[in-house]
């Protein structure tokens, strides 16, 4: 008789957990990029009927705590691998939009601490948030991560991260750069066209979307985020949905935000 155990009992002489063991064998889910931060490659998700892939970053903080952004759909190997990294304790949504898996997290990390703007608290009002997200970070990762605040728009506000050690900027939906291959593959003719003349491309300019970018009618505070952001001279850009800048990310950044003037 097969007998399955609990993905949380120490399995006898091995000291690791039967889920551990598993995230081991597997093909890992999280990659390393830099020193103490992490990327995981979510499933698609539709958006108006548009197949979007999705990314979230995991970073270590100072304190040995995990913050997680933008959490995928959560599966037994990738919480197994967290686990071997440390306590999650921080889910942050960036916008109102990414919000979808807070509760399944919630419910699988009950000491952890859900966090966002004021618009993704005012949308999930079943879920529970520290105060709302601002242009200046809580004091939970003062020390590990700096934030802006792009606002001016009735439609969509972003909190925008920078992991301090490793140089990596973090964007939701103010930067999305959809590579040719995932647009080939999942998009079909008529919306890649429509793709490109939105400017989600990698070879359009991986700005935001063209109806987000018409939305932000009082453009001076989201000019001022990114000044800040700009100043921060990441290397890398994370971004959730397309192909994420490894190298020379502060120029990448200054042509995917001229749209603010």
């Amino acid at each position: 008789m097969k007998i399955l155990l609990a993905e949380n009992i120490i399995i006898p002489g091995l000291g690791r957990t039967q889920g551990e063991l598993r995230a081991r064998m597997a093909k890992p889910l999280l990659q390393s990029i830099a020193s103490g931060i992490w990327i995981a490659e979510g499933s698609d998700v539709s958006f108006h009927g548009f197949p979007y892939p999705t990314r979230m970053v995991i970073i270590k903080l100072s304190d040995g705590d995990l913050w997680v952004w933008s959490p995928v759909e959560l599966s037994e190997v990738l919480r197994a691998e967290l686990n071997c990294l440390g306590p999650v304790r921080h889910l942050v949504s960036p916008n109102k939009l990414h919000h979808l898996f807070l509760s399944s997290w919630r419910d699988c990390f009950p000491r952890s601490r859900l966090w966002g703007p004021a618009s993704t608290i005012g949308k999930r009002p079943d879920l529970t948030f520290e105060r709302a997200l601002t242009d200046e970070p809580p004091a939970a990762w003062r020390r590990d991560i700096d934030q802006a605040w792009f606002r001016g728009s009735p439609f969509l506000d972003e909190i925008v991260f920078f992991h301090r050690e490793s140089g990596t900027a973090v964007f939701g939906d103010l930067v999305q750069a959809f590579g040719e291959e995932y647009l080939r593959k999942r998009w079909k003719p008529w919306q890649r066209r429509l793709a490109q003349w939105l400017g989600i491309t990698a070879r359009s300019g991986a700005r935001a979307p063209l109806d987000v970018r018409l939305s932000f009618i009082d453009r001076r505070l989201a000019r001022q985020a990114r000044s800040k952001v700009l100043n921060w001279r990441p290397e890398r850009v994370i971004v959730a949905h397309g192909e994420w800048q490894r190298h020379d990310g502060a120029s990448f950044l200054a042509r995917s935000l001229s749209w603010l003037g």
